[in-house]
């Protein structure tokens, strides 16, 4: 069975990944930092008819923790051909004039850092298992109307990993692949549940991602956007 570890998915965009995901047959690993809301999640699923679902917990703040995580998926999981760095920290949406060092250092370790850890960690036994790695991202070009430097600068980092493993995995011919999903303008807990005109469900977004996903297609350093900030 393939095996797929969302992290950052007891809600959001990453719960709807994993009920979607598990609904196609997938072996679902929930990452999420609480132990509680870790099961919470769990339940919710099998109660919803899921199964194929289990949990291992991460903390993306901590890097002595991500290595307790890289043992434990290495330990149970070694099917696992599919890892989708969903897990995010919005920090202060403060504006570049206004951003304190602390803030951005918190978000880099989580968006960034931590990301990085558990993505290079993973490598091995992904690519053991021809697997690949999954973004879900923003585009971080000039856009007066949105401009929380600390999140997007974060994100830039990450879409700058994604850029760089693309190109090494490429010439060095690894049976490995990463892309990144942009899900575009969604309500969820990062934006303090926004509801409004142009932005859309977790579910919806998961599908849609689901089907790049799953398309059988080789996406190697791709960058997808499923809604753009000014799509409705």
């Amino acid at each position: 069975m393939n095996t797929v570890f969302i992290t950052g998915a007891n809600k959001g965009i990453g719960f709807a990944l994993s009920k979607t995901m598990a609904k196609q047959g997938w072996r679902v690993i929930l990452g999420a930092r609480d132990k509680a809301k870790a099961e919470s999640a769990v339940s919710k699923l099998k109660n919803a008819g899921v199964d194929n679902i289990e949990y291992v917990l991460v903390d993306l703040e901590d890097s002595n923790k991500i290595k307790d995580t890289l043992s434990e998926i290495k330990e149970k999981f070694s099917s696992i051909n599919l890892l989708i760095n969903n897990a995010g920290v919005p920090g202060k949406h403060e504006t570049s004039l206004n951003t304190e060092l602390t803030d951005l250092k918190n978000t880099m370790q989580v968006n960034f850092f931590g990301t990085f850890q558990l993505t290079q960690g993973l490598l091995p036994l992904l690519e053991k298992n021809n697997g690949r790695i999954v973004n879900i991202t923003i585009p971080t070009k000039a856009n007066p109307f949105w401009n929380p430097f600390a999140y997007k600068a974060t994100k830039a980092a990450q879409n700058v990993m994604m850029n760089s493993l693309a190109i090494d995995f490429t010439k060095e011919n690894r049976t490995l692949e990463i892309f990144s999903i942009h899900p575009g303008p969604t309500t969820t807990d990062l934006n303090g549940n926004i509801s409004a005109e142009g932005f859309h469900s977790p579910e919806d977004v998961a599908q849609k991602m689901s089907s790049i996903i799953l398309d059988g297609k080789s996406h190697q350093g791709e960058f997808f956007e499923i809604y753009n900030e000014l799509e409705n």
